[in-house]
Order: C-alpha cells, then sequence, then structure tokens
C-alpha cells in the first residue's frame, strides 16, 4: 500500500463509511499478530477494532482484482483455523475502482466494500462557519427542506408551506446566504451551493453522535431484514423508522449497503429489539447483518412513509440524515437531492 493510501483522510473516511462506533481504533497490524501470537503469510493494510469485533482492510489505488478478492479470502480463512475463538472478522475492500463483476463476487463472498473517492477534499469544518442559527434545527430545516423542493421561492411562500412564522423563514434565509448557501434573486430565493448545504449539515449534526447501539441481526440482506424488522415491531406498537442508507435507498432507487440497516428506535425500546433480533452468538458461518440504532432528536415517527414493507422516514429526514454521515453517504445524499423535487 501507498502512502498517500495510509493518509488520515482516507483512514478516517474508512472508518466513516463502515459506520464504526467513536471508541473504534485502527491497530498495528505487526502488533496485532505478534500480541495474538499469529503468523499469518497475509496482512490486511489496515485493522480496527471495535468491540470484540476487528476489520481486516485492504486498500487499492488501482482496479480490484479477483486475486485481491483471493487473498482476502484465504487471510478470513486461515484466520479462522487459527484463531477461531478469537475476535470475529469483517473483511473490507477500499478501492476507488472496481468492476461490477469483482463487486458482486466480493458481495457474495460477504465482503465489504468501501468506494473511495478520487479526490476527498478537505475537512467539512473549515468550509461552514459556525453561527448562533442551526440550518438542523427542526424550524429550520423544514424551511430549507421545502426550498430544496420548491427550487426557487419567495420567503413567504416557505413560511406559508411549512407554517412557520414569517420571521424565522426570514431569519434562516438570511443565515443560508451569510454562509453562501442561498441566493436571492429579486423577491425570490433559491439554493446556491448544495455542497456547502450538504457539509453544513454534516458538520452541525452529524449521525455518530444520535448512534445508540450496534446489534448483529440474523439477516443476509438488509431489505428482508427491513422488512421483517417492520413487520414484528408495528405489531407490538413500538416507535420506530428507518433511515439513513436503508431510506435512501428506497426513496432513490439506489442498490446501497446490504450489510446493515439504520433505524429510529426510542433508548426505552432497545432491550425488547435486542430479545426479538440480536442473534445469540457469533457464527462465521451464519449469515448476519448490523442494526445500526439511532436515538431520535426530534418528532421523526409522525410523517412516515410505507417503501416496499418497510416504514421509513420522510424524505425531508431521510435526506437531514444522510448528510449526517459525511462523505461516506455523499453519493446517495447528492442523488436524493437531485431527485427531492419529485419525492
Amino acid at each position: 500500500m501507498t502512502s498517500i493510501d495510509q493518509s488520515p483522510e482516507v483512514v478516517a473516511f474508512i472508518r466513516e463509511a463502515l459506520g464504526l462506533s467513536p471508541d473504534a481504533r485502527a491497530d498495528d497490524v505487526a502488533v496485532l499478530y505478534q500480541a495474538m501470537e499469529i503468523e499469518l503469510p497475509l496482512q490486511p493494510d489496515i485493522v480496527f477494532k471495535d468491540g470484540d469485533r476487528l476489520y481486516f482492510v485492504e486498500v487499492k489505488s488501482n482496479v480490484t482484482s479477483i486475486d485481491t478478492i483471493g487473498r482476502m479470502q484465504l487471510l478470513r480463512e486461515l484466520w479462522y483455523r487459527r484463531r477461531s475463538n478469537w475476535h470475529p472478522v469483517e473483511l473490507v475492500i477500499a478501492a476507488k475502482t472496481i468492476r461490477s463483476r469483482e463487486e458482486q463476487l466480493a458481495r457474495e463472498l460477504s465482503i465489504q466494500i468501501v468506494k473511495l473517492p478520487w479526490t476527498l477534499g478537505p475537512p467539512l469544518q473549515p468550509e461552514f462557519k459556525p453561527s448562533k442559527s442551526r440550518i438542523t434545527s427542526e424550524k429550520s430545516w423544514k424551511i430549507v427542506s421545502r426550498l430544496l423542493k420548491e427550487k426557487s421561492t419567495s420567503i413567504r411562500q416557505l413560511a406559508l408551506q411549512e407554517n412557520v412564522s414569517y420571521g424565522w423563514a426570514h431569519k434562516t434565509i438570511e443565515m443560508l446566504m451569510s454562509q453562501g448557501i442561498a441566493k436571492k434573486n429579486n423577491s425570490y430565493v433559491q439554493i446556491g451551493d448544495v455542497k456547502k448545504l450538504l457539509n453544513g449539515i454534516a458538520w452541525e449534526r452529524p449521525m455518530k453522535n444520535l448512534s445508540l447501539a450496534e446489534i448483529p441481526v440474523s439477516f443476509g440482506d438488509s431489505i428482508p431484514a427491513a422488512k421483517d424488522i417492520s413487520s414484528m415491531l408495528s405489531e407490538q406498537n413500538v416507535p420506530f423508522a428507518f433511515t439513513g442508507y436503508t431510506a435512501g435507498g428506497l426513496y432513490t432507487g439506489y442498490a446501497v449497503r446490504q450489510d446493515a440497516v439504520y433505524l429510529y428506535l426510542d433508548k426505552k425500546n432497545l432491550d425488547l429489539f435486542t430479545e426479538f433480533f440480536k442473534t445469540s452468538s457469533y457464527e462465521p458461518d451464519r449469515s448476519s447483518i448490523r442494526a445500526w440504532i439511532y436515538a431520535p432528536d426530534r418528532d421523526v415517527y409522525t410523517d412516515t412513509r410505507q417503501k416496499e414493507g418497510i416504514t421509513v422516514v420522510s424524505p425531508a429526514q431521510s435526506l437531514l440524515d444522510l448528510a449526517g454521515f459525511g462523505y461516506s453517504a455523499m453519493d446517495l445524499t447528492k442523488a436524493m437531492v437531485e431527485m427531492y423535487d419529485a419525492l
């Protein structure tokens, strides 16, 4: 792996794309092998340790080949043969380019794919100036999301359509204009810089701050998992709503992560969810994915929608949450912005 692949930006991007907890750390591979008294002819480029789970990451600057997939599969097989009673391992390939054939093969072998952007770009914070007002507050986001849907409209219409005061709508637009996010043409306003808007959301309201739990569940694919979870929680009258990649993929029709589902759930119902869905133990030959659970910071349950038998948050909430995932969800977030007026 070249030095550019070991840059902090790349490591941070992979960490965020995997949705690892804030406590997850990157371990030195050689030190890890030494500590576990294990010698293997293959070594990953990066190892993340999150709880009792290890993530072996191979980083590719060029096109990912079947040879890479084969080496990763062999590494996992050797690991379990020599350390079957040790930490469970997730395999990850982080690459700028991967052909559809190789990507499908990797997913069939339960190897996660993280697609690296050609240019990671600068950190989010310098592109957004903190303000006393917040884009992501519940009332402000009503104005912002309505402006995205209407594309160009007056402040008065924004206030009327979202049932907020004209003063609040005006204050929100002034804030957006001061940040270079919105622009005004006579009496009409519109979003002028979508990238700055999304960066501002990610800076103000990162989804990791709402993370409540990561629970392994016994499903092989995210959509069947979300359907079954929706059905069972609805029967129990438990408030919930899927968000993040799950909701974004359903709204846009884009194929997204199949190894995890993302949902809001009140903390008081976490034990019930765990009892219903958590896998009893880690079994390498058993299909399982992760359920990322977030504690709502506002009313996310009232305006839910049904998509393919799955209860998802509203388009406005879904877009807000996707932006809160930062660079890792940027392609999906931009796709949702482009079709937002039709949702």
